[in-house]
């Protein structure tokens, strides 16, 4: 039993009680509330609860259960998860290192209290000789035009057999297809190395810089069929001058992209990301 507290997410239509039904279904089972954040979205009509619980000795599954008929009820999308339990993340990464490198070192300092479900890179893993992987399960898998739907298959057999909850790319630089994009929706985050929905695609900073551009930004999203036009989690943005070549934004960028793909990846861990068609209601802590 998690002495953090169990951790409640819901969405659902918004119509009056709902907050009202939460409070006496934790009441009467003299569970104590802990932290509570909701949203009313008036454009979509929907509603939004995270809801952090001391549950007085009642197990998770049997409080899933029994919160079944109020989820009824308000048609809620919903879950109930005890954070002790941590996910498991599956990392992908390309070239680039920076991004998988900083998320090792959060999670070994445990700023990101998750399971690493292993590494997977269609570089060799010398491409990696300053990262510490350590004994990481780490898997090289290739890819061209030719292989792709082959080398995907094997991504997405890795993914489904270590049982990922998570999966982030973490600057892959690979356009994932549709199919696997819509097996991985709402669980797959992307950090994308511009301020979007602005220099969609490759060479970002390179088209920023070509239209002279006085911030640079990142994104990290859900990934979607459509490219880097998933929901949105997290972003940010650093001041840049005229003086600034290419290769400047891209090591200021590099800095940019680390923070916002690890603050992303925390609020989804800890359950506070909820989609909103397509834009997400994020419960920052």
């Amino acid at each position: 039993m998690s002495t953090q507290g169990l951790i409640l997410t819901l969405s659902c239509p918004d119509r009056r009680g709902i907050v009202a039904a939460v409070s006496a279904f934790l009441a009467e089972r003299d569970c104590n509330i802990l932290d509570a954040q909701q949203y009313d979205d008036p454009e979509t009509g929907a509603f939004f609860m995270r809801v952090v619980f001391a549950p007085d000795g009642h197990a998770a599954d049997a409080l899933r259960e029994q919160f079944e008929a109020v989820a009824t009820v308000f048609a809620m999308r919903w879950s109930l998860r005890d954070p002790a339990v941590r996910k498991k993340v599956m990392i992908l990464a390309s070239l680039s290192d920076h991004c998988l490198a900083d998320l090792l070192y959060r999670w070994r300092i445990g700023e990101l209290d998750m399971d690493i479900a292993g590494v997977i890179s269609n570089h060799p893993a010398s491409t990696y000789r300053h990262v510490d992987l350590g004994d990481l399960p780490f898997h090289h898998l290739p890819v061209s035009k030719a292989t792709k739907l082959e080398q995907e298959a094997e991504v997405w057999r890795l993914i489904r057999d270590t049982g990922a909850d998570l999966v982030v790319l973490a600057r892959y630089m690979q356009v994932l297809s549709d199919g696997l994009a819509a097996k991985l929706e709402g669980r797959c985050i992307n950090i994308h190395h511009s301020f979007l929905p602005g220099f969609k695609g490759a060479k970002p900073y390179h088209q920023a810089h070509a239209r002279g551009v006085k911030v640079i930004g990142a994104s990290a999203h859900y990934v979607t069929s459509d490219l880097d036009e998933g929901p949105i989690i997290e972003q940010d943005v650093e001041r840049i001058s005229h003086r600034d070549t290419p290769e400047d934004l891209i090591r200021k960028g590099r800095d940019i992209e680390r923070r916002v793909l690890a603050r992303a990846l925390r609020w989804a861990l800890e359950d506070r990301v909820l989609l909103n068609g397509r834009k997400t209601v994020v419960f920052t802590d």
